[in-house]
């Protein structure tokens, strides 16, 4: 893990501000989602991909009843019936 050398504080919400060079860099938008991991003692953030709830695929992938699911499952899903 590198370390950006920049210290941020939390505000009373909780929230802190990610620094516009950090956000350039890996690419994060306004109103981008982000994921939150706890590893041990560390916190991650990682933007959020679409990916299907069945097998994490990223492509290929259909909202069915509000979650997403890739081909590849929802014909294994259909053949089970």
């Amino acid at each position: 893990m590198k370390s950006t050398g920049v210290i941020r504080q939390l505000d009373s919400l909780g929230r802190i501000v990610l620094p516009i060079e950090l956000r350039r860099t890996l690419n994060i938008q306004v109103k981008d989602e982000m994921e939150i991991y706890v590893e041990s003692d560390k916190i991650i953030l990682r933007k959020h991909t679409a990916s299907c709830v069945f097998c994490g695929s990223t492509e290929g992938t259909r909202e069915f009843k509000g979650m997403l699911v890739c081909d590849r499952c929802l014909k294994e899903l259909t053949k089970a019936e």
